[in-house]
Order: structure tokens, then C-alpha cells, then sequence
């Protein structure tokens, strides 16, 4: 690793088996500021070679390398150490990444604290995993072990970096697994940092190896390689799929956080201020580059018409504004291909719905893959608008008569990551809850998320789940022990 003083700032190689190390074709690939469109950064292009070389590296590590020897408790040491060097770092952590990904400073700030507080849990956790004794019908003992899975493909997106960062190495290093991860191209650049500090740290040589390149090519070789154990994925519901079929050809465990089409379900008598901030909050936090966002607006007929208007009046007050400063609420997307998605989106919502704000681009920034907030409004729930996951700053707000139609409308999506409702009712409240086909409901608020509960989706969205104990039991696997206590043989013959 090392700095330049100008345009690059960082240049960064693959950590692999504790060392850093060229790609093995020799290229680079840049990494640029949104809001500014310029290049901070050059990260070499990881290979199938190099992907090859980090699992061995795992392998060996977790095979027979001194990560096999060590214990829960030690394991545990090493991840109090991380999250105690980010709490310490925090400040420059967020700051690069506010400038890698555009999200706001703020929001980067509480991220990176986030990134500590999941280190930490799972610190805590990884001398906690228990086995169980079996009650079996003979003079025998029958118990079983929990053990690691072996080795760990993790492949992270790009609108939380260090958090998913944090999602998919605490858990696994807590089980006693060696991992290989694989970041989002746009935004490597802090989970480089963190992985500069492992050997500071106590991991020893092939315990943690980052991979950085293409989906295609990296991630493609990872998912393959049969000396991977297990993947985890974090991103789009058309790669899982491809990643499912590819890790079929070796029997990988996998697990995918995937997509999501959130409805945010607002009933006549709800508490009116809360619920104008949740709709907003839910869809227009970090630009809406969340898996999670409520980015379908379901609004009680009685109610329509004034919660669109309260909603409109106070997105027109959402401050865009450059990430690092302090009073911004929304920053740019974070790439070009990202601003093209999103734009061609907002360009076909204006021919299946209503405009109520937005729906371009923010004229005051000359640079920047800025768009503004928009609304949508009068929305049917078959439009394309409605279905698709966009990925970015743009709500659709589409009306409903009475409980029956918002549950229909809610779950009438390919996806089923998480959904919010809001009312004073609360026998309504429970009722809808377990009507919505989710693997997150929240009831009163909009997008709270907590390393010690569970995390992942239905249908589409994906299986397996993340953080808590059940984010440790995706690194697991049970082993039955039986010991014989009779010494009276088999009498087979």
C-alpha cells in the first residue's frame, strides 16, 4: 500500500496470505469521488490467479495453520482489538468513506461506528457457541461439536462498505473460519484500511485475504473455486441467482442478502409528524441506495391526499449538498452506471405516474452523480416503477381502501426483505404483521437495524440470515460424537 499526494490518493494491492500483492496481470482499476467525479484512488485487478492463491492461503491457515489451534476466547481477543482500532480511527475511516461511497458524513460517521459495534458483538459471542448432549436409547453418550464451516467467499456491496465489511468477517472469524473478500469495485477503499492492521492485530498469514476486481472475473472465480466452503453474497437478486447456480457445481453453503421493494404501509390515524419523517427517512436515506428502502409508499385512501402533500413540502426542504459537509442530507450516487440507472427509472416513472417532486437532476451541481429527491404519486403497484428495485433517491406513493388491499398490495412483489407499518392500532399492527410475507417488519418506525437481530428476506430477497447468533450459525456446522459406554459387543455374528 502506499500515497501520492495528488489526484491519487491511494494506491492499494490484494492482501493475500499477509502480505500485499500485484495482481497477477499487473492492472489497475480507479476509484473515483462522486461528488466530484475524480479519480482518489487505484486498486489492483484481482484474477481467477488471485482468487486462487487467497484460498490457498485460507486453506492452509484454516487446514493446518496456527488459526486452527487457537480458541474461542483468543478469537474473540483479536476482534475487540479491530473494534477498538476503529473506534480509534474513526474519524479518518469515515471521512474516506463519505468520499468513496458519496453518502453523507454524518450517516459514513455512523457507519464505521456500526462497522465497531459488530466486531464487538461477535467478539463477545465467539466463546458462547454451545453444543448439546442427545438422550439416545442405549448405554452410549451422543453429543455434538459445533465447528467451522472452513473457508469463507464473501463478496460486499457498495452502499455500506465497511458495515457489510463487518456483517461478513466477524461472524466467521468468531466461528474460527479464514475468509476471502471480495469488495464492491466502486468503494474498497476502508476495508483495504482495516486489512492494512492485520497483522498489528494478531491475524496470522491467510486468516483474512482481500481479493479486490470485477464481479465477472473475481467474484465469478470465487464462487467456482472448490476450495471455498461457503459463500456469502450481499447484492442483487439477478447475480444471486447466478451465484447459486455456479456454487451448485460444488455443493457450497451459501447464503444471499439480496433485493427489495419495501412497502411502508401508513393507515389513517397514525402519528401524523412521525410517520411524514418515516416515509421520507425509509426511502431517501443514503440516496436510497439501501436494500431495505421503503421505496413503495402505501397510503390509506382518508389520508392520501394530505400525506402526499405534507411529503412533498417537506422532501423540498432535503438538503443535497457536498458529502463532508456536515448539514447534507443527501450526496450523489455513487457511480455514473449507478445516475444512468437511476435516471432511466425516473425517465419511465414519468410515463407510468404522477410527478410530485423531482425527477432530474439538481441544477446548483455542475459535477456529481447527483439526483434529486422524487416522488411519485397515483402509482399502480404493476408498474415497472413499482416492481423493480431502482436502487436510489425515488419513491412511488400508491393509494390503498382498508387492511385487506395493503396487505394485498404489500406482498404482491417479487421480494421480501422488510416492510413498515404505521398505526396507533395495535391489535391492526399485529395483525399486519404477521400477514406481510417479510423477513424484517418494523411497526412506528423505518430502517432501525441492530447486530443482535436477524437480518435477511424472503422469496427473492434472498435466505440464510445475518447478525445476531443466527449470523454465527451461518459459519457452523454440527458434528454428531457418539461413545460407546457398553462393552458388550455388537453380537453381529
Amino acid at each position: 500500500m502506499s500515497s501520492t499526494a495528488k489526484t491519487i490518493i491511494r494506491t492499494y494491492d490484494n492482501y493475500i496470505n499477509g502480505q500485499w500483492v500485484k495482481s497477477s496481470s499487473g492492472e489497475m482499476f480507479p476509484v473515483y469521488d462522486p461528488s466530484t467525479e475524480e479519480m482518489i484512488a487505484q486498486v489492483s485487478s484481482g484474477t481467477a490467479a488471485d482468487v486462487h492463491s487467497a484460498v490457498k492461503a485460507a486453506r492452509a491457515a484454516f487446514d493446518s495453520g496456527p488459526w486452527r489451534q487457537t480458541t474461542a476466547a483468543d478469537r474473540g481477543r483479536i476482534l475487540y482489538k479491530l473494534a477498538e482500532k476503529i473506534r480509534a480511527n474513526a474519524a479518518q475511516l469515515a471521512e474516506l468513506e463519505c468520499r468513496n461511497s458519496g453518502k453523507p458524513i454524518v450517516e459514513a460517521e455512523y457507519d464505521i461506528a456500526d462497522a465497531a459495534t459488530c466486531f464487538e458483538y461477535y467478539a463477545g459471542l465467539a466463546n458462547k457457541v454451545l453444543g448439546h448432549v442427545n438422550p439416545v436409547p442405549a448405554n452410549a453418550l451422543s453429543f455434538t461439536l459445533r465447528e467451522p464451516v472452513g473457508v469463507a467467499g464473501q463478496i460486499i456491496p457498495w452502499n455500506y462498505p465497511l458495515v457489510m465489511a463487518s456483517w461478513k468477517l466477524a461472524p466467521a472469524i468468531a466461528a474460527g473460519c479464514t475468509c476471502v473478500l471480495k469488495p464492491a469495485e466502486q468503494t474498497p477503499l476502508t476495508v483495504m484500511e482495516v486489512a492494512s492492521w492485520s497483522e498489528e492485530l494478531g491475524f496470522p498469514p491467510g486468516v483474512v485475504n482481500i481479493v479486490n476486481g470485477f464481479g465477472e472475473t473475481t467474484g465469478a472465480a470465487l464462487v467456482a473455486h472448490p476450495g471455498v466452503d461457503k459463500i456469502a453474497f450481499t447484492g442483487s437478486a439477478a447475480v444471486g441467482k447466478m451465484i447459486v447456480k455456479s456454487a451448485a457445481d460444488t455443493l457450497k453453503r451459501v447464503t444471499l442478502e439480496l433485493g427489495g421493494k419495501s412497502p411502508n404501509i401508513f393507515f389513517d390515524g397514525a402519528d401524523w409528524e412521525a410517520a411524514v419523517d418515516g416515509a421520507l427517512f425509509g426511502v431517501f436515506i443514503n440516496q436510497g441506495e439501501v436494500c431495505s428502502a421503503g421505496s413503495r409508499i402505501l397510503v390509506e385512501k382518508k389520508i392520501y391526499s394530505k400525506f402526499l402533500e405534507a411529503m412533498t413540502e417537506k422532501a423540498k426542504r432535503i438538503k443535497l449538498g457536498a458529502p463532508l459537509e456536515r448539514e447534507t442530507k443527501m450526496g450523489p450516487l455513487v457511480s455514473k452506471e449507478q445516475y444512468d440507472r437511476v435516471s432511466s427509472y425516473v425517465e419511465l416513472g414519468k410515463k407510468e405516474a404522477k410527478v410530485a417532486i423531482g425527477g432530474g437532476r439538481p441544477k446548483q451541481f455542475s459535477k456529481g452523480f447527483y439526483v434529486e429527491p422524487t416522488i411519485f404519486y397515483d402509482v399502480d403497484n404493476s408498474a415497472r416503477i413499482s416492481r423493480e428495485e431502482i436502487f436510489g433517491p425515488v419513491a412511488s406513493v400508491i393509494p390503498f381502501e382498508g387492511e385487506p388491499d395493503a396487505i394485498r398490495i404489500a406482498n404482491d412483489t417479487p421480494y421480501g426483505l422488510a416492510a413498515a407499518v404505521w398505526t396507533r392500532d395495535i391489535y391492526k399492527a399485529f395483525r399486519v404483521v404477521k400477514s406481510l410475507r417479510a423477513g424484517i417488519v418494523w411497526v412506528n418506525h423505518m430502517q432501525p437495524t441492530y447486530v443482535e437481530a436477524p437480518w435477511g428476506g424472503y422469496k427473492q430477497s434472498g435466505f440464510g440470515r445475518e447478525l445476531g447468533p443466527w449470523g454465527l450459525e451461518e459459519y457452523l456446522e454440527t458434528k454428531q460424537v457418539f461413545v460407546n459406554l457398553d462393552e458388550t459387543p455388537i453380537g453381529w455374528y
